[in-house]
């Protein structure tokens, strides 16, 4: 068993595409994000009167690190760029004094039904700027009502490498132990190394074993190493540092193992090589898709959540986002490891009633 897990990882590693899927698509898309961090979604606005840009509204509302004054070259391009939503709004600023001798602004503005939710953020922002601006011009006495904030509770900041570094791992797991299995043992089987292995004096548990020990320790390697570039370089919480990256390590192995068994199904369910891929994707772009690896399900419909509920990828993304964000450990998992295991010996009840050597 332990030759056989030698010569597969052996082979692993001398493979160029395990070793990109394995390692380069889950690092690429974790750079991608990283780089992105929680600085939010970018809004342009443009201004109908250029020189409007030094107005004291306008440059407070630059100073929100989100908000971007658009250059439009005219007042056509400005209009094509609204209608296609790729700025929120076209504002006007008429300013005026007041009788009391305050000065006064008024902004009309004009937008599309193509912003979507940039829309909603400009507005925000620049009724912060406006809050801002009268807090430090009008005197307290002017105001009709007051508001007082209690000091903000403690909190870590939350961003996205934080979703999606956990995503991208539970999906790296998938993949590879449905894809990987599949395609290893129908080569094998193929091949008729399979058929060597068993006229060879060893239990044939420990061909399957040394295989699977090869495969585990391959994309364990490959979750050390995606968790690791995240915390150090992206700063990805590990809420208890070397516990947190120990328990997570641990649950990345059991989704593993649960997930092998896919592969070892549709390895032996397959009549043909090609066959492979649908049956494969048949599995895993359901769970890709649903199971919160890009975004929350929280914004699908409350029936496709409880569709979401019952895939292993779901469960075991969202535990491990509670350990390394929130702290939990393993024990606290309970819904989702019960999920998982009720997974893992359904399909491995199937595995082993499919399980062909030939």
């Amino acid at each position: 068993m332990i030759s056989i897990s030698k010569a597969s990882f052996r082979a692993i590693t001398r493979s160029p595409s395990a070793v990109v899927f394995s390692f380069g698509f889950p690092l690429i898309f974790i750079l991608v994000f990283g780089f992105i961090g929680g600085s939010g979604p970018s809004v342009s606005f443009a201004l109908a009167n250029p020189g409007d840009s030094n107005n004291v509204v306008i440059r407070n509302l630059l100073r929100n690190p989100l908000i971007h004054l658009a250059s439009e070259p005219d007042s056509i391009s400005l209009r094509r760029d609204l209608e296609k939503g790729r700025i929120a709004a076209e504002l006007w600023v008429d300013s005026s004094r007041s009788a009391v001798g305050f000065m006064g602004y008024h902004i009309r503005s004009l937008t599309s039904t193509a912003t979507g939710d940039k829309f909603p953020i400009l507005k925000m922002a620049l009724s912060e700027t406006i809050q801002r601006i009268e807090d430090r011009a009008i005197p307290t006495q002017y105001r009709l009502v007051s508001v007082s904030e209690l000091p903000p509770l403690a909190g870590r900041e939350y961003t996205m490498i934080d979703f999606i570094l956990p995503g991208m791992l539970g999906f790296s797991l998938l993949s590879a132990g449905i894809f990987g299995v599949a395609f290893l043992f129908y080569n094998l089987r193929q091949m008729l190394v399979l058929k060597r292995f068993f006229a060879t004096p060893i239990n044939r548990r420990y061909i399957v074993l040394g295989e699977g020990i090869s495969r585990v320790l391959f994309q364990l390697l490959t979750a050390v190493v995606i968790i690791l570039v995240g915390h150090y370089v992206f700063n990805f919480t590990l809420v208890h540092g070397l516990v947190t990256f120990l328990n997570m390590i641990l649950l990345s192995l059991l989704g593993l193992i649960i997930f092998m068994g896919f592969g070892f199904i549709i390895s032996s369910v397959s009549k043909n090589e090609s066959s492979i891929p649908p049956f494969a994707n048949l599995i895993t772009m359901p769970q890709f898709l649903l199971g919160g690896t890009f975004f929350s399900t929280q914004a699908f419909p409350v029936w496709l959540q409880k569709v979401c509920e019952i895939m292993p990828l779901k469960q075991l993304n969202d535990a491990l986002r509670s350990i390394a964000f929130e702290g939990a450990s393993i024990t606290d998992c309970g819904k989702q490891l019960g999920i998982l295991m009720l997974w893992g010996i359904a399909v491995y009840a199937v595995a082993f009633k499919v399980f062909k050597w030939e």
